[in-house]
């Protein structure tokens, strides 16, 4: 009795080995199941809109209206797209979305990585409070800093220009400096030491050292910033005035009284401008969670 008990002892033990090694989905696959039919659900909220905007996008005008909630077109009208973009200046405004787009991220990234690195490394008396002061700010609604920029770009003679919606991205954020200074912060110090012994300076560090291993944080940040300033339509409505300097979002919200109400059209470039998002974020979402994990040294 007492080898039967033996030999069967380590048969349990080697099946609960063999069971916690085998993946989550098998070792619960009702759990799995139930759980991807709920995701898949909530996903369509989701999903059905966009889904309705393409479709859409390709009816007639007399088709909106018979077709209803359908998302599928009955009728393939790729004409739509090349109407959109010729009834309006498109590629104008698109230009100018890509000015106030790359160049903020650009000036973002650097300023940030930049704080982000003094605050992570330079060990200064206060540097604490200041990094709390920055962090403060992110408490500040932006209407209340939205009155007084828009007379601070007055008094310099920049209001119907991009300057606005350049400048500013040149003085940092605060959450994109606390995303920084937490991945400076997990990469190892003796990054630091080699550097001072090979004779560089606190920025020729950053700038040589620290800046190119953080390039999983600055996709991960360009990425976010893409998707804000891309589709940023209170900046351009505070500041630009004349057509000349009209972004997408813009434009696409002065479409409809321009085109009247011809939704294909209006869906057709909604498409159009929702595209290059989608492309960055469908491309890059290994480097968007590589980013926000902070992974720190490799």
């Amino acid at each position: 009795m007492a080898t039967l008990v033996s030999t069967r002892a380590p048969l349990e033990v080697s099946r609960a080995v063999r069971r916690a090694d085998r993946p989550f989905w098998r070792r619960n696959l009702p759990l799995t199941v139930a759980l991807y039919v709920v995701l898949a659900l909530g996903s369509l909220a989701f999903v059905y809109p966009f889904l309705w905007m393409i479709a859409t996008s390709l009816r007639s005008l007399a088709g909106v209206g018979s077709s209803g909630a359908s998302i599928w077109p009955h009728e393939f009208l790729w004409d739509n797209y090349s109407r959109a973009i010729t009834s309006f200046p498109f590629w104008r405004y698109a230009l100018n979305s890509v000015l106030t787009t790359l160049i903020p991220i650009v000036g973002t990234v650097f300023s940030c990585s930049l704080a982000g690195f003094a605050f992570a490394r330079l060990r200064v008396r206060f540097s604490g409070v200041v990094f709390g002061v920055v962090l403060a700010t992110m408490l500040l609604p932006g209407e209340v800093t939205m009155v007084p920029q828009f007379m601070l770009f007055n008094n310099l003679g920049m209001i119907d220009t991009l300057y606005p919606l350049i400048l500013p991205a040149f003085f940092g954020s605060p959450f994109y400096i606390f995303l920084f200074r937490q991945f400076f912060s997990r990469m190892p110090s003796e990054l630091a030491d080699a550097a001072v012994v090979d004779g560089c300076g606190w920025f020729k560090m950053f700038l040589l050292v620290y800046f190119p291993l953080a390039r999983p944080a600055v996709v991960a940040v360009s990425i976010l910033l893409f998707m804000g300033y891309w589709n940023n339509f209170l900046g351009p409505a505070i500041y630009i005035n004349s057509d000349q300097w009209k972004t997408l979002p813009l434009a696409l919200a002065g479409f409809q009284s321009v085109n009247g109400t011809d939704t294909p059209l209006l869906m057709a470039t909604s498409v159009l401008i929702t595209l290059p998002c989608l492309a960055i974020f469908f491309f890059a979402q290994k480097q968007i969670t590589n980013g926000i994990t902070f992974t720190g040294g490799r």
